[in-house]
């Protein structure tokens, strides 16, 4: 078992530090993708124009902030949701804004939903491999599988933190209801947020919004985030979703020793706990 925590922390160290060298150095990026074209693809000529292709600045850069209105609304909403930490509105913005919606050219969560589901598999890795009721027959990726499936996530904890009052996106299906909600998604039945899509797009937000905080704020904020704002919320006993019920005093354990459902996400003073690792804040830019 200590193997697939150990496999689980170095893969996650692995793929955000490659992740960015590759924003960080042009250089890095296009030996990466030269390396892996076929050797008959790299050496063939091209007739294109040689002229020198503009240069990219190889310092990464931070999320800036924005005055556009919306997305000063989105960072409120964030704000106050994960208190005290404070979000650049462009990270607001595009942590809640669905690729379908008309603004996702500008910018949408699909990259950030990639890292965020990494970083929450990680986070799930650690804690089972240190749970008690750990048994040698339990399956690592089943228990994934269904404790961090999208839509578990879009179901039970995109409504504790009210994404869908604010979530920038446009339903494919269309339902009469849709129309009269107003943009408040919260408002819809349970019945009519399946049939539109609403709990996939609920859950990529929230991968979203974990992806953006373990860039923004850290390794440290983002684990203390799954503890006490992800993990206990699909705790769903007597069903095959959510995490399954062995597991479930453990967790309501560590959430409690973090202060709770609203427990402090930045540690006093910067002290450190037995549950945080000396991790530094991410800066690297996502472009």
């Amino acid at each position: 078992m200590s193997q697939v925590a150990s496999c689980s922390r170095a893969a996650l160290n692995g793929f955000t530090r490659s992740w960015r060298t590759s924003l960080s150095s042009p250089a890095a990026l296009t030996r990466s993708r030269t390396a892996s074209l076929p050797r008959s693809a790299s050496n063939t000529k091209r007739s294109y124009s040689t002229s020198k292709a503009p240069s990219i600045s190889s310092t990464p850069e931070p999320f800036k902030s924005s005055n556009n209105a919306s997305s000063l609304r989105l960072a409120e909403h964030l704000n106050s949701v994960f208190s005290p930490l404070k979000f650049p509105p462009e990270l607001a913005a595009r942590i809640l804004t669905h690729s379908s919606h008309r603004d996702a050219a500008a910018s949408n969560n699909t990259r950030l939903s990639f890292i965020g589901r990494r970083v929450l598999n990680s986070y799930l890795m650690l804690f089972l491999h240190s749970a008690p009721s750990l048994q040698a027959s339990h399956d690592f990726e089943l228990i994934a599988e269904r404790a961090l499936n999208t839509y578990i996530l879009g179901e039970h904890v995109a409504p504790k933190w009210e994404l869908g009052r604010v979530l920038k996106w446009s339903p494919v299906n269309v339902d009469p209801q849709v129309g009269h909600v107003e943009g408040d998604y919260s408002r819809l039945s349970p019945k009519v947020s399946r049939t539109v899509g609403l709990y996939k797009v609920q859950g990529s937000a929230v991968e979203a919004a974990v992806g953006g905080i373990y860039h923004q704020f850290g390794g440290n904020v983002a684990h203390r985030v799954f503890h006490t704002r992800v993990l206990p919320h699909i705790l769903l006993p007597g069903t095959s979703a959510g995490l399954n019920d062995v597991f479930h005093e453990q967790v309501l354990e560590i959430c409690e020793q973090m202060g709770g459902l609203k427990g402090a996400l930045v540690a006093e003073n910067g002290a450190l706990s037995r549950f945080d690792s000396a991790q530094p804040a991410g800066s690297a830019a996502i472009p």
